[in-house]
């Protein structure tokens, strides 16, 4: 009986041996196989950064046509409902100087923006700091969580406008009051996250790192801050999110320069395209910077991401 070479020969025992070698076919469709599976994969990544950029400006175009075939319609007159290019020239205008005048009130639209910013990155700074302090304290420390956990809900639940007045009574027309506003507003939802999360850090990690020989302050700095940092993080979205929204209320009074003083100031004229210019900047400039703390957030925990 003749035995294909290929295929197997005798081995040194006298047994038949299999060869090893895999047949050429084989690996020409596992290697086809591959290829065709990075391409998907390939064209399934593009495509899916491509949808990622195309949603948005897809949805905005979108808003833009209605917008403009709404205020075409003449259902509103324009006071109400400002075309789409009368918004445009609006901020052209409050953008540069024009007929004589410097932008809106004798500012422009980026210095408006640039004063109210850095009132925001006062008031919620303190905010933010006064509320990873109380969270950490309130949540290692049981009867400081019984004591101020009320207040700070009692503070979270309050309308900026509801102690606005009242801060105005106290500390003046000037900075103090807008700063301090918005630091009231940012507070809340720090103190609460960080309490949280530091209240769920595993009693088994802090075990055995006090196993370990750590102290009660190596404790809170290896284990308890690490372990509460993704949830204080959001937290410092949302009380960035909570002073965006305050900051109209913050500069009513005495706001010129800032943008939400420009906002109520043309509000008080009727100039609809100016206020809508200023609500435009104040999103705009609210998600760049939400997506900047986004981004802070991926870098230092980036193991949130995976779990």
């Amino acid at each position: 009986m003749l035995v294909d070479s290929g295929c197997s020969r005798p081995g040194v025992h006298g047994g038949p041996q299999v060869s090893t070698t895999p047949p050429v076919s084989r690996t020409h469709d596992v290697a086809s196989a591959d290829t065709a599976r990075r391409s998907r994969t390939s064209a399934g990544s593009a495509w899916g950064r491509l949808r990622h950029v195309a949603l948005p400006v897809g949805s905005l175009l979108l808003f833009l046509v209605l917008w403009q075939l709404l205020a075409a319609s003449g259902t509103w007159s324009e006071t109400l409902v400002p075309s789409p290019a009368k918004v445009w020239d609006a901020f052209v205008d409050v953008s540069t100087t024009h007929d004589g005048v410097r932008g809106y009130n004798g500012t422009t639209l980026v210095e408006h923006l640039g004063i109210s910013l850095r009132r925001i990155a006062l008031g919620a700074g303190i905010g933010i700091a006064a509320g990873v302090v109380f969270g950490l304290l309130m949540g290692t420390v049981g009867w400081l969580r019984s004591l101020f956990e009320p207040w700070i809900t009692f503070l979270r639940t309050l309308p900026p406008l509801a102690y606005f007045s009242l801060l105005i009574i106290w500390l003046g027309i000037n900075e103090e009051p807008k700063v301090t506003l918005l630091a009231v507003a940012a507070f809340p939802p720090v103190a609460v996250s960080t309490t949280a999360a530091v209240a769920a850090v595993p009693k088994s990690l802090i075990e055995a790192a006090r196993a370990l020989g750590a102290s009660r302050w190596d404790v809170v700095r290896d284990v308890v801050v690490p372990s509460a940092l993704p949830e204080t993080l959001t937290g410092v979205r949302l009380a960035v999110g909570v002073a965006y929204s305050s900051l109209v209320a913050a500069e009513l009074v005495n706001g010129l320069p800032g943008i939400g003083g420009m906002v109520k100031d043309a509000a008080n004229y009727n100039n609809t395209p100016v206020v809508v210019v200023g609500i435009i900047a104040i999103g705009v400039s609210g998600l760049i910077i939400d997506g900047l703390l986004l981004q802070l957030e991926r870098r230092v925990v980036p193991w949130r991401a995976r779990t």
